[in-house]
């Protein structure tokens, strides 16, 4: 099977379902991550050019970790918004790429207005992208339409999941991709007081408990006409 994940930001993958990506690799499964925006605001010192650099490198390394490919969208932070025309494209082409089975992206009710657009910019692309006449500067190939699974809220705010993965297993990898995020991680123990690995391993607890699992990840599915489906596709 092939799993496509599309996060916002180069660590948002990593955050909310690295333990199910990489238990996806582990029985078969090509999974190729993608980050739309290049988190080139995410610091207040590093310049966003140098940044934008430094986070596709981080978001590599954790990638290989478990064997996962990963690639950019080719956006800046904030610069995708409902209706643009270029968005939409450069994610049909990602997603003709990927020729995925399923698809995972933020929940539509995220906190951020990125992580909302990114959620609703896959919703589209992944009908768009199924058109035979619908044509990029760089596809034409259809792809099939596939089911989405939305992915965990930051800390678990408002998400109640329909779906949970059992991560116990991967939790380790899960938090060593995590670090590799390292301007991140410092920058936000350094100037918000927030030990990040602390409360992503928390929140996995936390959802393990609602499971029967010492640790998982929650998932919800989207729920529209032709996007369901009778079969676990989820680990």
């Amino acid at each position: 099977m092939r799993i496509l994940a599309v996060g916002c930001h180069p660590d948002d993958v990593e955050i909310a379902c690295a333990g199910t990506l990489a238990k996806c690799v582990a029985r078969g499964d090509t999974v190729i991550v993608c980050h739309a925006s290049s988190g080139n605001l995410g610091h207040v010192i590093i310049p966003p050019d140098e940044l934008t650099v430094m986070r596709h490198e981080e978001a590599c390394r954790a990638g290989k970790l478990a064997g996962i490919e990963v690639i950019a969208g080719g956006f800046d932070d904030l610069e995708i918004y409902d209706g643009n025309r270029e968005a939409r494209d450069k994610m049909v082409d990602i997603i003709r790429y990927a020729d995925p089975d399923v698809i995972i992206t933020h929940d539509p009710d995220d906190y951020m207005p990125d992580h909302v657009a990114v959620s609703k910019l896959v919703f589209d692309a992944s009908f768009t992208a199924t058109l035979p006449n619908y044509h990029t500067a760089k596809t034409s190939n259809a792809v099939k339409l596939v089911p989405i699974y939305y992915m965990d809220t930051l800390a678990g705010v408002g998400f109640n999941p329909t779906e949970y993965v059992d991560v116990t297993e991967y939790i380790d990898l899960k938090l060593k991709m995590l670090n590799c995020h390292e301007s991140q991680i410092v920058w936000m123990r350094d100037h918000d007081g927030i030990d990040f690995p602390d409360m992503v391993r928390t929140c996995s607890r936390y959802r393990g408990y609602q499971c029967g699992a010492d640790y998982a990840e929650g998932f919800r599915q989207c729920q529209v006409y032709l996007k369901g489906t009778t079969k676990r596709l989820l680990p």
